[in-house]
């Protein structure tokens, strides 16, 4: 599974560029829409890689630029600890699932990736979701928080279970912003624990995704950039349909086998 960074092959250098430029596209889509860095590189390399190699590359990049996406939300402490109830569950569930990450098989790894990628085109699609009622939302928390584990644990893509339920608390747009972004890093965290334990996120992968993120940055700029030239819905729309193809491709090819 480390063959892109263990070998110095020759054969090897087209595909390193390719993957520079995965990062490099992912994190100007970022920068444009706001969504997508997860989905694209998974979506795209586990096409040509072992998807748990993905997952391991995209670690610290999605570290970096969700902790940014926080900070630059500027949402107040008392707004997120509010968030506790889904953040506990969800922390625990990525933690102990992600664990198992490298006793999946491939194939199964890829179906798996495919369904959480389809759920999170769905879900950004039919963004109309009943308001919870307030003497619920605790229970409503802990529910998505945990199915957010498992999906997090599995596919490190929690966005789905995480979307639903902070659509329906019908919080504001600042918000919205900022909760999901201290919910993408305190997902990571546990993630990035579980695959340093389980051997996937070595020393030498830990390099590369570090290295990553010098291309997801230089994505996000000029993804910011190109935001003022483009119909940023209509360009959503299109990129929306791009990761149903992709997802129902892995899921086609984690079921044949």
């Amino acid at each position: 599974m480390h063959e892109l960074l263990e070998s110095t092959g020759p054969l090897n250098i087209p595909l390193i560029y390719l993957v520079f430029a995965t990062f490099l596209f992912a994190g100007t889509i970022k920068g444009t829409i706001g969504i997508g860095l997860p989905t694209i590189i998974l979506g795209l390399l586990s096409q040509i890689l072992d998807p748990r190699f993905a997952i391991a590359m995209l670690l610290i990049p999605a570290l970096v630029s969700n902790s940014w996406q926080v900070y630059r939300s500027k949402i107040k402490i008392d707004k997120l600890l509010r968030l506790w109830p889904f953040a506990l569950p969800m922390m625990i569930g990525i933690w102990i699932f992600s664990r198992f990450a490298q006793l999946i098989p491939a194939n199964l790894s890829l179906a798996l990736i495919g369904i959480a990628i389809i759920l999170f085109v769905l879900t950004t699609w039919f963004s109309r979701f009943p308001p919870i009622p307030k003497r619920l939302d605790r229970l409503f928390q802990v529910t998505f928080g945990s199915i957010a584990g498992v999906m997090g644990g599995l596919t490190a893509i929690w966005a789905p279970p995480m979307v639903i339920y902070l659509l329906a608390a019908r919080i504001s747009k600042d918000e919205l912003v900022g909760s999901m972004g201290i919910l993408l890093v305190l997902g990571l965290l546990p993630l990035i624990i579980g695959y340093w334990q389980n051997g996937l996120f070595s020393q030498s992968v830990m390099l590369a995704s570090a290295i990553m993120t010098i291309a997801v940055v230089t994505g996000f700029t000029l993804g910011e950039a190109l935001r003022k030239r483009l119909d940023t819905e209509q360009f959503r729309n299109i990129l929306l349909l791009f990761f149903l193809l992709m997802g129902a491709n892995l899921l086609r090819r984690g079921l044949l086998g």
